[in-house]
């Protein structure tokens, strides 16, 4: 099965550092612990199988080729677009926000 390289973009480092400073900051180490490890999972399927994430703000927002995928257990979305030899994730973000407003900045 073919992996493509996934990459992540400042902003969705940023991303990841804050969700699991928030689960920290909570006392929730073994939840932050758990965010990090269904990310990696999420970072894995995407990279055997990009199409997999659903294309529901690409045209919302005019962006081609923009996906995502809802982690399991966690009410964050991994946005990402695949560059043909490549996965770039480009945002990590809460469902709760204003999605659209968010990947708009």
């Amino acid at each position: 099965m073919t992996r493509l390289p996934v990459a992540l973009s400042g902003a969705a480092e940023r991303d990841i550092d804050e969700a699991v400073a928030y689960y920290v900051g909570e006392g929730a180490y073994a939840a932050a612990h758990r965010l990090v490890d269904e990310l990696e999972a999420a970072v894995g399927l995407i990279s055997r199988h990009p199409e997999a994430g659903s294309p529901r703000y690409a045209q919302e927002l005019g962006l081609p080729g923009l996906r995502y995928w809802l982690l399991a257990g966690y009410p964050y979305l991994v946005f990402y677009f695949e560059h043909g030899d490549r996965v770039e994730v480009w945002r990590v973000l809460h469902a709760e926000r204003d999605i659209p407003e968010w990947l708009r900045t």
